[in-house]
């Protein structure tokens, strides 16, 4: 039977300190993280810049990512690549050093040739020959390339597809699809502000960028929810709104960053060509986390 990913994973940033990565500081975050109820760490993703990384350096990173995490805690790493190939070899080579599943978003160079035919024959390829479980990674406003919930309920049949991680915002794509997906298909909320909405609809959990700024609140959300203090859990949903929609939609990952730095963990910059928040912005991200009591 294919692992069941459920509560919330926190997308990590990738520290940086005179353009390289800081790997003692990564080592510093992850264990403030580990405790924490995070269920785990999404390494390489959208939110740890991953597609500025060299491959060396994201080896680094799941290296030290393995080595301090605590046991109880997953490791799923952002492996995509624009070929089928390569993606299945550094899945493959993150599952060498201790990933336990692999986010792959799809490839999105040549869009007009990436049918969901297409799109199909490249994630089944990719599992057929990958070591760990991978996760499907659906973000269409990054890559322009939508995975429908047609395409969703038959790769879920899959066994080395474990679920999907859906960004979109699109809540429909998860009452389409996983009532036909296989039973033990995850689907992982990737946008903060339908995180409850798509827990009460069936979601298993999320991969949240906000989290890595503050997840005692996105665990706290979750429990709620588990424990069925819906109401609680609806008031906290709408506090964090703001706050997520800052983060991950109006400044983006300058200010997961800069949010960081607030609350005594290391965000540091963000690698170029992205640039650091400006003053306004700054303004802004610290007058959320003191309406949450952050600071």
């Amino acid at each position: 039977m294919r692992p069941k990913f459920s509560g919330v994973f926190a997308a990590l940033t990738t520290p940086f300190h005179n353009h390289a990565i800081a790997l003692d500081k990564f080592k510093d975050n992850l264990s403030r993280y580990n405790e924490t109820e995070l269920a785990g760490y999404v390494v390489l993703g959208s939110t740890g810049e991953a597609v500025l990384l060299r491959d060396e350096e994201a080896e680094a990173m799941v290296k030290e990512a393995k080595a301090t995490a605590a046991p109880t805690k997953k490791i799923i790493v952002g492996t995509a690549r624009e070929s089928t190939q390569a993606t299945i070899d550094i899945t493959n080579r993150m599952a060498e050093l201790g990933a336990d599943a692999a986010l792959v978003k799809p490839p999105y160079y040549y869009k007009s040739q990436l049918t969901q035919d297409v799109l199909r024959r490249h994630f089944l390829s990719v599992a057929d020959k990958v070591r760990i479980p991978i996760i499907i990674y659906n973000i269409p406003q990054n890559t322009g390339i939508a995975i429908t919930p047609a395409l969703l309920i038959e790769l879920s049949h899959h066994p080395h597809i474990a679920g999907v991680k859906d960004s979109s915002g699109v809540l429909s794509n998860l009452t389409e699809a996983l009532p036909r997906a296989a039973a033990d298909f995850s689907f992982l909320i990737g946008a903060g502000n339908v995180f409850l909405p798509g827990l009460i609809m069936g979601a298993s959990g999320g991969v949240l960028a906000a989290a890595s700024a503050v997840p005692a609140l996105w665990t706290k959300l979750y429990a709620l929810f588990q424990a069925g203090r819906l109401d609680e859990a609806r008031k906290l949903q709408l506090d964090l709104v703001p706050l997520n929609r800052l983060l991950t939609q109006t400044l983006g990952i300058p200010a997961i960053k800069y949010s960081l730095d607030l609350l005594g963990f290391y965000g540091g910059p963000p690698r170029p060509p992205l640039l650091p928040l400006e003053e306004q912005g700054k303004a802004e991200v610290k007058r959320e986390l003191e309406r949450l009591g952050l600071l």
